[in-house]
């Protein structure tokens, strides 16, 4: 494979399918990287969205299914799949959550579930779901990317989503004030009056640094693993299209080992936005005096 068509190769398969304003001020789909620079911020991903939206109805209707057919006798394989999971989940939160609230755990599970199943998206081939796509349209130069969790728009959305259940919770627990206390008061005090003044700029740099720190590293640190696992594999992709039986041979065995290791990586992304988002929760939760 030449350098110039692998490197199309590669700008293809990490290119998603946007729709917005085009330059003759219609809308439509974008046809060139640029093209969907070009549209600016009303410019939509209709791959991220759809696979989300689609991966998300799927794990509703799983787990409602289970829940139709729950029995106290011999459960099925659905019923315990889901058993185990909300354990884990329910475990997950009793350990890292020492506050009350009726939402922690549901949305704990919804974001393990939900964030697994867009990550699993990328242990397909990279080529399946583009061609369908491709297939479908009729158009073979349609970019179509799978891994929703590879998106920023994606991860930054749920991390912000997040962000503002802290935010709420920790006004409603905490009151206003003494929210804004938490944000100017720490860790810099003083019995002095006049001092802890001149310490509230300092308190609350450091403060609002460390609040919208949370959903910034939430997000980034998901999109990263899983974009560099996306690379990975659609590098692999490239050895197949050399035209050398050998790196042909290669790349099949990296792709099973990377696959291998990657379902690790899958797992252990899930788990960790989970459970910062229940310790974030929780922290929004401690009544500080």
């Amino acid at each position: 494979m030449a350098a110039e068509t692998a490197s199309g190769y590669i700008q293809h398969h990490l290119q998603n399918l946007t729709f917005g304003q085009l330059p003759t001020g219609g809308w439509g789909f974008a046809h060139t990287a640029a093209e969907a620079k070009a549209m600016g911020f009303w410019a939509f991903h209709v791959d991220t969205l759809g696979w989300s939206v689609a991966l998300g109805l799927i794990f509703v209707l799983l787990f409602r299914m289970a829940a139709k057919k729950a029995t106290s006798g011999v459960p099925g394989a659905l019923q315990n799949f889901v058993e185990v999971m909300v354990e884990f989940v329910d475990s997950a939160v009793k350990d890292s959550f020492h506050g009350r609230s009726p939402v922690v755990a549901p949305l704990a599970l919804t974001v393990f579930v939900w964030v697994f199943m867009m990550n699993a998206i990328d242990l397909v081939p990279v080529d399946w779901i583009p061609q369908l796509a491709a297939a479908i349209s009729g158009n073979h130069e349609i970019p179509f990317r799978a891994v929703s969790t590879t998106d920023p728009n994606a991860t930054l959305a749920m991390a912000f989503s997040v962000f503002a259940l802290i935010i709420f919770y920790s006004i409603k627990i905490k009151g206003l004030g003494g929210f804004i206390g938490e944000l100017t008061l720490h860790p810099f005090g003083s019995k002095n009056i006049f001092l802890q003044a001149l310490l509230i700029p300092v308190n609350f740099l450091l403060e609002f640094v460390t609040l919208i720190a949370k959903p910034i590293s939430l997000a980034l640190r998901l999109f990263g693993n899983m974009y560099a696992g996306e690379l990975v594999f659609i590098l692999i992709a490239v050895m197949f299209g050399s035209g050398l039986l050998w790196l042909g041979g290669l790349g099949i065995v990296l792709q099973w080992a990377w696959a291998v290791f990657h379902i690790l990586i899958i797992t252990l992304q899930a788990f960790i936005f989970m459970i910062l988002t229940i310790i974030y929760l929780s922290m929004a939760h401690e009544e500080n005096h």
